[in-house]
């Protein structure tokens, strides 16, 4: 049995649930709704496959918030998180780069490395060749002006903290941004690339390994075996991202969350937020909202 918990649009949703189970009955497939708190609407599906349970809830429901599971979801014991788009709304390379005067070289390349076009090592250092001799000092300028977080991230993240979940921030952007970043939203672990600085400007260059969709997910099957009581124990995880570098973790998670993804990561989830903000995230595990954090 699969288990799908939606969030869509009120208005009209009633007979859009409706359509959606004819549609599965006519295919030959048990399924059945029910209300749960905080405005989500809970299938229970026998015999279908994720691939067509997910197809019919975007033909019937429309622009919404998923997460489909073989069982109930629960709090995750591990949240993973990648930052640029994701917990931030921009992306830290592009909005530096504009110090530079170079955004839409960069951003263009930034896009495609996004949608999986371009190999992301390859990408990274070609973007930050770009930036050789800017001034590090754009770089609090750009923190100040240009990174804002996204809604409802720190309520999701010291939501789930309060729950008992460890947190981490795992980037392919740069230290000097995800640092601050998980200090204000409230991360405990953050790993992601480092900008070289020589003399006050930026070299051109990384200073250390390469943070990419391999060390993604390598992050959480470290931090899954070290929270597991056992050998083996697959402890309940959630990542949540929105870019190609981010399907290798989305796709190990326990619950893996696409937000306002690209269509190769969206494809490799079995959840997406397209029409909320990060508190999506709690109503599709089932936080109710009077456990929500919300200073």
């Amino acid at each position: 049995m699969l288990i799908a918990r939606v969030i869509a649009e009120p208005a009209g949703l009633s007979p859009q649930v409706d359509a959606l189970l004819e549609a599965l009955g006519d295919d030959g497939f048990s399924a059945d709704a029910r209300e749960i708190p905080s405005g989500v609407v809970e299938i229970a599906a026998e015999g279908v496959s994720v691939d067509v349970l997910r197809n019919a809830i975007d033909k019937h429901l429309g622009t919404s918030d998923a997460l489909i599971t073989e069982q109930r979801p629960v709090v995750p014991r591990l949240f993973i998180s990648d930052m640029d788009s994701t917990m931030i709304s921009a992306e830290c390379i592009d909005e530096l780069a504009d110090f530079a005067g170079l955004k839409p070289q960069i951003a263009a390349i930034t896009e495609r490395a996004m949608q999986g076009e371009l190999d992301f090592r390859e990408a990274l250092r070609e973007r930050v060749a770009l930036l050789k001799d800017l001034s590090e000092d754009a770089i609090a300028q750009c923190l100040a002006e240009r990174i804002k977080p996204m809604t409802g991230a720190r309520v999701l993240v010291q939501t789930l903290k309060a729950k008992g979940c460890r947190t981490v921030l795992v980037t392919g952007g740069f230290h000097q941004f995800a640092d601050p970043v998980a200090e204000q939203l409230g991360f405990e672990r953050v790993v992601g690339n480092r900008l070289a600085v020589a003399g006050g400007k930026l070299t051109g260059g990384l200073d250390g390994p390469i943070s990419d969709s391999a060390t993604k997910r390598a992050t959480l099957l470290e931090e899954q075996e070290k929270l597991a009581k056992k050998p083996g124990e697959k402890v309940p995880t959630l990542a949540t991202g929105d870019g190609a570098n981010d399907i290798p973790m989305i796709e190990e998670a326990s619950y893996g969350i696409a937000f306002e993804a690209k269509p190769k990561a969206r494809a490799a989830a079995n959840g997406w937020v397209d029409r909320g903000d990060l508190t999506a995230v709690l109503r599709l595990l089932g936080v109710p909202e009077k456990d929500w954090v919300l200073d």
